[in-house]
């Protein structure tokens, strides 16, 4: 099958934005934001394929797997920043997370000629990773046809790890690749071939619908709360305290000396303050895999 016709839809030029440096800045601003709303749209017509996606993803997880973000250019980035967001907020090991950009981190702040292309790097990387089996890979690029993106997923694929290839434009390589496929089809832009606009919007917050619920299904949240959550500055302190006063009770020096013996983690500060200690706790969790609403309910 021929790539080229569909991989162009990213590059298309709309003619309703031909003369769009000459609107009123309103009209712009307008323009782009039912652009962005667009987008959007797209992302929860594809909850069906990112439920397959989470269901396929959680046994593999649970049973030490890593996740591993792999793209070029804006949409390596949106990868970055999805994935570096995932231990301070939810406690995800680091160990766990691999974040591959297309030039490696000189990337994240400007163009390296030629990475996207290579695909060898991208090989390269994931044998130096060891992806295996219960790792969960997901490929990101626009048109569906970033060569570093498609030859990380097809050996990734070959390796046994899940392979989940996003891409705004149906019947590319990157979806062929990939064992489930995340379609937003964004079309064309505002601006000519500017895929950090509909097509990075959508690219985000389908990442952001991903690892959010993946996060909620492995037990890193409990009543809407980061039970797992990092504590890293005041302001995380006085959050983890609060947590902790609304989950299980007590005053500031109590719910303050739980914090401090679990090194600031919420979850098992609470368990603490349900009279467990610290080993009862993490014999609990582990035996939970996680998930305080089990380690409360017995």
């Amino acid at each position: 099958m021929n790539d080229k016709p569909s991989a162009s839809q990213t590059e298309t030029h709309d003619p309703r934005y031909e003369t769009i440096e000459l609107w009123p800045t309103a009209t712009i601003l307008e323009a782009l934001a039912e652009a962005q709303m667009t987008a959007t749209a797209l992302v929860r017509a594809a909850v069906p394929q990112l439920e397959a996606v989470v269901e396929a993803a959680l046994p593999r997880l649970r049973a030490g797997g890593r996740l591993f973000y792999i793209g070029a250019g804006t949409a390596g980035r949106v990868g970055m920043q999805d994935g570096v967001e995932l231990t301070p907020t939810y406690g995800w090991p680091p160990e766990r997370l691999v974040l591959m950009l297309a030039g490696g981190s000189g990337a994240q702040s400007q163009a390296v000629e030629g990475a996207e292309d290579d695909e060898d790097a991208a090989q390269r990387e994931l044998t130096a990773h060891e992806v295996g089996p219960n790792d969960v890979v997901f490929g990101i690029a626009a048109s569906g046809n970033t060569p570093y993106s498609c030859a990380a997923l097809a050996f990734a694929r070959e390796a046994g790890a899940l392979t989940i290839g996003i891409s705004c434009v149906p019947e590319t390589r990157l979806l062929r690749e990939a064992e489930l496929e995340i379609l937003l089809p964004t079309g064309a832009e505002a601006i000519a071939g500017s895929t950090r606009l509909k097509a990075g919007t959508a690219q985000k917050a389908a990442l952001n619908l991903l690892s959010t619920t993946l996060m909620l299904r492995l037990g890193h949240v409990y009543r809407g709360l980061m039970v797992d959550m990092r504590v890293t500055n005041a302001k995380l302190g006085r959050r983890a305290i609060g947590m902790v006063r609304r989950i299980a009770g007590g005053s500031d020096a109590e719910i303050e000396a739980a914090l401090a013996a679990t090194k600031g983690n919420v979850k098992r500060a609470v368990l603490l303050r349900q009279g467990m200690n610290l080993e009862e706790a993490e014999t609990a969790l582990q035996a939970a895999g996680g998930d305080l609403h089990i380690v409360l309910k017995a």
